[in-house]
């Protein structure tokens, strides 16, 4: 029997006594325990280098090592939607077939297959840890698992010992007063040989929720005044805009035939999605440290720091005035969205940015109504036009606000990004067009998923739990006559600052 046959058989002994509700009897984990004490001695001997070991096996760990990657991406897709892996896991799919398979399913009925009603005790357990991880770190959780108060003080290294003792095979060994190096290597064996483990399966609950709240909780204002899409692959996305208007309405006589409009059709850009990630490591010295932070604060920021990236570089299409879809620079005179010089805010400043934002034209010099939507200013800039849009009256005598009407319609984004993407000189501030009247920059998704990808990685040599934290988007600029530049001037501080 090979390796990828003995884990085979050792998940086959697991599911089937969890299939009945019970633990293993006598016999299945005396052969569960023959068959680890084999598995360790094959793998003890390859790191040794016992060439006789090797001799027609030379896949063999390579194919073991494929076998884990596939099985811990399985179980981190499947958690993500609520879906039970066991199904493929067991019939032997492919990480690409299983996220097929979830897509299509959600596509069509909005809700995953196969989903788990109910859980088992080892399930409740794990969510209890998991939880009571999180609120020990201050982490907000909605209705937190029976039983998660009691975790709240038990460390990493009591949360192991715990998992080794449920999961079986001591061979008479007190975990819990194991000394923390060799409690670590014995977690971290358990878990490269079964990726199912609980130690690891409760850290990757821990970091998924911890993840998902960071994301809700970034600080970005990019998706104020950007419209989102999404893209089903990588390939580069043919994006064809009507440039020509319907035309007007005209008068059909009785029995007379409706007239054929014919739109003027204008390739704009291309839209591609590229993939984006980071990864962490829970050390040996943060397990033997009892650094929650691994499993809390970094996931947490982790996803911040996707959306934050996300931020920046839309910010940067704005700033770094980039040449687009027609060769020309977003703002420039040509496209009649830059003012001929920069100010700061004032009234006749936002009225001018206003009439410029609807002063286009359609090829067929058809007017384009293009309502404001949003007026996105550096930091330091939303104190006045608090001012400009809520008085009612702009002198002694009486005189009125016109800008008083747009003070629900104007949603006014302050964003320090433009203050430190501008470090020197003016900084400008811009007015965006109503999304619903017209597109100006699009985030794309890769099938809509805005949440980034976390999974754990069975890197051989690696001392340590390894997690990949990716996420796929794409950035476009639609149309030019969504926004009008204010080129700005240079900030001064109200206040000195010791």
């Amino acid at each position: 029997m090979n390796l990828k046959e003995m884990f085979a058989r050792q998940r086959q002994l697991i599911e089937l006594a969890k299939s009945e509700s019970r633990g293993l009897t006598d016999a299945e984990q005396e052969e569960f325990d023959n068959l680890q004490r084999q598995i360790d001695e094959l793998i003890d001997s390859r790191e040794r280098g016992n060439p006789e070991d090797e001799t027609g096996e030379a896949g063999e760990q390579r194919a073991a090592l494929e076998e884990r990657t596939r099985i811990s991406s399985i179980n981190s897709l499947c958690r993500q939607f609520g879906v039970d892996p066991e199904p493929y896991v067991s019939g032997g799919h492919t990480i690409d077939q299983v996220r097929k398979e979830v897509l299509e399913q959600l596509q069509r009925t909005g809700s995953p297959i196969s989903a788990r009603v109910t859980e088992d005790a080892e399930d409740k357990r794990r969510n209890a840890i998991a939880d009571g991880i999180l609120l020990r770190n201050n982490i907000s959780i909605t209705n937190p698992a029976p039983g998660s108060n009691e975790f709240r003080g038990a460390s990493l290294r009591t949360i192991a010992a715990s998992c080794l003792v449920q999961e079986g095979n001591t061979e008479g060994r007190n975990f819990y007063m194991m000394d923390p190096n060799e409690l670590f290597e014995e977690t971290l064996r358990r878990s490269y040989y079964n990726p199912t483990s609980a130690f690891p399966a409760i850290m990757d609950q821990v970091i998924n929720k911890a993840y998902v709240e960071g994301h809700k909780t970034a600080a970005v204002t990019f998706d104020q005044f950007t419209t989102k899409g999404t893209l089903s692959d990588f390939k580069k996305a043919d994006n064809y805009y009507v440039q020509g208007s319907f035309g007007e309405f005209l008068e059909v006589p009785e029995n007379g035939e409706l007239k054929h409009t014919v739109p003027v059709d204008e390739k704009l850009p291309q839209r591609q999605l590229k993939t984006y990630g980071r990864q962490f490591t829970m050390s040996r010295k943060a397990f033997i440290n009892d650094d929650m932070g691994v499993v809390t604060t970094l996931p947490r920021n982790a996803a911040r720091a996707a959306r934050v990236t996300i931020n920046n570089q839309v910010y940067k299409v704005l700033t770094g005035n980039p040449k687009i879809y027609d060769n020309k620079n977003l703002f420039s005179t040509e496209h009649k969205n830059l003012l001929a010089k920069g100010t700061s805010v004032t009234r006749e400043a936002v009225q001018t940015m206003i009439l410029a934002l609807g002063g286009h034209l359609t090829k067929d010099n058809q007017a384009i109504l293009i309502r404001p939507g949003s007026i996105i200013v550096p930091l330091g800039y939303k104190f006045a036009m608090y001012t400009l849009f809520n008085s009612q009256t702009v002198s002694a005598s009486g005189d009125v606000n016109p800008l008083y009407q747009y003070r629900e319609q104007i949603r006014v984004v302050e964003d320090p990004t433009l203050n430190a993407q501008v470090a020197n000189g003016a900084i400008p501030w811009f007015m965006v067009g109503d999304t619903a009247d017209s597109d100006f920059i699009q985030v794309d998704y890769l099938n809509g998923q805005e949440v980034p990808n976390i999974r754990r990685m069975e890197a051989p040599g690696q001392l340590g739990f390894i997690w990949d934290v990716y996420l796929d988007w794409g950035i476009t600029v639609l149309d030019y006559r969504g926004i009008v530049k204010n080129p700005g001037v240079q900030l001064e501080s109200p206040i000195a600052l010791a």
